[in-house]
């Protein structure tokens, strides 16, 4: 389907758009589901001048690429739709898809500073996320996390993020070797460090996110951390021996993938915490997860999205 024209609404909007190839079409409004379910969807790939108003169509969508899909949405002004890009920028490319994201009325150079005024210091149990370029002071036994995520997901300001920050200020008890599977800005393996870790392993399969969490974890004086890149499980160093511990805060279509594999790099019952699970995927990731020999133990759930705690 297609609606060449980009549609109005009431009041200031962003408008996010991903353009990408068409076979990839059903994946492209998976993830941007996740985000939103009012989606335009530009695609002429199966469009037709032999209807009855073939001879009025515009020429915009005539000479339309019919290989090339476009898919929008759009953010209102109150909701921070920097966040919605760090999930487009680490999701697509997690799951192979090459795409284009733009973003209308806001210019890309203004990025780095426009989305500032939307992050806050966040206050998550004993921890506390600061933006790095904010004055905080810390209370007596507070956990205090400075953060410059840059263009990568991990602000703390996302659900999946919370939930996994939740569980592990339960479940790490300290001296964990853990592992850190898709790790975004770093924000989870420096909060393991700050919460006793031994050390943390922690792998993306893109490259900006993996500069972002080195800076993240050398400016927060973290030295137990080691940020490399990987597809999924690939690339993780073995040498190391099995991990303790482990967070995934990834889609649920990846953490399908992991699961065949994830119980080779554990200890026998190192916890799993699994994350990026939205609601209407849950049931059929608990389902994998017994059938790979797990068993749940705890699960969190914070509007549409579900984390599981697994061993």
């Amino acid at each position: 389907m297609g609606y060449g024209k980009g549609h109005k609404m009431a009041g200031n909007w962003t408008k996010i758009s991903v353009e990408g190839n068409t076979r990839d079409l059903d994946t492209i409004v998976s993830v941007m589901s996740m985000l939103d379910n009012g989606l335009m969807i530009e695609d002429y790939s199966d469009f037709s001048l032999n209807g009855m108003y073939g001879e009025l169509v515009d020429d915009t969508i005539l000479n339309a690429n019919k290989d090339i899909v476009r898919v929008s949405l759009f953010v209102p002004e109150e909701r921070n739709f920097i966040e919605y890009l760090d999930f487009l920028n680490t999701r697509l490319p997690a799951l192979g898809i090459e795409a284009k994201i733009t973003t209308d009325g806001i210019c890309e150079d203004d990025w780095a500073e426009s989305w500032k005024k939307y992050y806050k210091p966040i206050h998550l149990g004993r921890v506390t996320i600061v933006p790095a370029w904010e004055e905080y002071e810390e209370s007596e036994g507070e956990i205090v996390i400075r953060m410059d995520p840059g263009m990568a997901f991990g602000t703390g300001t996302h659900e999946t993020t919370r939930l996994v920050m939740k569980i592990m200020q339960d479940e790490i008890k300290g001296g964990e070797k853990l592992l850190d599977v898709g790790t975004g800005s770093g924000i989870l393996s420096i909060c393991a460090s700050k919460l006793g870790a031994e050390h943390c392993w922690a792998y993306d399969i893109d490259p900006v996110a993996v500069k972002v969490a080195r800076e993240n974890a050398k400016d927060g004086g973290i030295t137990n951390m080691t940020v490399d890149v990987s597809d999924l499980l690939y690339g993780v160093d073995k040498t190391v021996g099995k991990f303790d511990f482990c967070v995934a805060n990834i889609v649920a279509d990846i953490i399908l993938r992991m699961l065949p594999d994830i119980k080779n790099y554990l200890k026998e019952g190192a916890p799993l915490i699994l994350s990026g699970i939205i609601n209407i995927r849950a049931d059929e990731i608990r389902e994998a997860v017994k059938q790979h020999g797990f068993t749940i133990v705890r699960e969190e759930q914070e509007n549409d999205w579900v984390a599981l705690l697994v061993k």
